[in-house]
């Protein structure tokens, strides 16, 4: 039940209004995650979620939508659910949301521009690698050419979002190879900024059970750094994209804007490399 789940949410929405509208995840067969592991999916219900809004101050101006993915509870419940929000408060310039490949992709791009102009403002997205294979290792359930194909969907819309990948997921010696792979995805559309996290192994995954197997050999710290700098060499971002490795996972803390901060930021993780 939701009211008992463990909230999940991004570091810059930290101080937003959370607002319940999933538990557990649609899809929850990542190799990766433990996250829900232990929680079925569920939708909650829209009489809960009135309570919630009733109890939420009105002058509230950002509300982020929790649970793995709101997304996946479909177009006609989405637009019931925004302008719910947009009754009770009616200051909130903008919802916030996880969201999914697949669940992104059962959207048009006419129902995304609906979204938008409802007040659906910002997306994380978890594309994690531009490489298939590793999305086939991890079990991510969509494509490299699938990930550029919704991007680019929530593009038209003109819905931001912002993108989360994973270094360290391709394992011991593959790094670079990722990473220019994952900056040629990326380069292929319109992100407001690239999320980066460390790959982290957690008991309980398929993925820890691949390292004890012997199938899975994790990259050392080093390698995992140059991963992060080859990210910075290969990005050719059309519009103004902020590259941000603040989440609490990664090694080491930069932020900047590309491409006018791509020397700083290359420097910065150059020293790291060389200590």
């Amino acid at each position: 039940m939701y009211r008992n789940d463990t909230v999940y949410y991004p570091k810059d929405e930290m101080t937003t209004v959370l607002l319940p509208v999933t538990s557990g995840c649609s899809y929850n067969k990542c190799a990766f995650c433990s996250m829900y592991k232990d929680d079925k999916y569920c939708e909650v219900s829209f009489s809960d979620i009135k309570m919630q809004l009733l109890n939420i101050y009105k002058y509230t101006e950002r509300v982020f939508l929790t649970g793995a993915d709101p997304m996946s509870i479909g177009f006609d419940k989405m637009m019931e659910l925004l302008e719910m929000i947009h009754y009770y408060l009616p200051y909130c310039a903008c919802v916030a949301s996880y969201a999914s490949i697949k669940n992104i992709s059962k959207y048009s791009v006419e129902e995304l521009s609906i979204l938008h102009d409802a007040g659906l403002r910002m997306l994380y997205i978890g594309f994690e690698t531009g490489s298939d294979d590793i999305l086939k290792l991890m079990n991510k359930n969509h494509t490299v050419n699938e990930a550029i194909k919704q991007a680019k969907k929530l593009n038209k819309a003109k819905i931001p979002f912002n993108s989360i990948i994973m270094y360290g997921m391709a394992g011991k010696g593959k790094s670079i190879d990722n990473a220019v792979a994952t900056a040629k995805m990326i380069n292929q559309f319109n992100t407001t900024r690239v999320i980066t996290m460390n790959l982290t192994i957690f008991e309980g995954t398929e993925l820890n059970n691949m390292v004890k197997r012997g199938d899975y050999i994790s990259s050392d710290k080093k390698e995992r750094l140059v991963e992060i700098r080859t990210l910075l060499e290969n990005f050719e971002p059309k519009k103004l994209m902020i590259f941000d490795t603040t989440h609490p996972t990664n090694i080491v803390k930069i932020k900047g804007t590309l491409k006018q901060d791509r020397g700083r930021l290359i420097d910065e993780i150059t020293k790291y490399i060389q200590k």
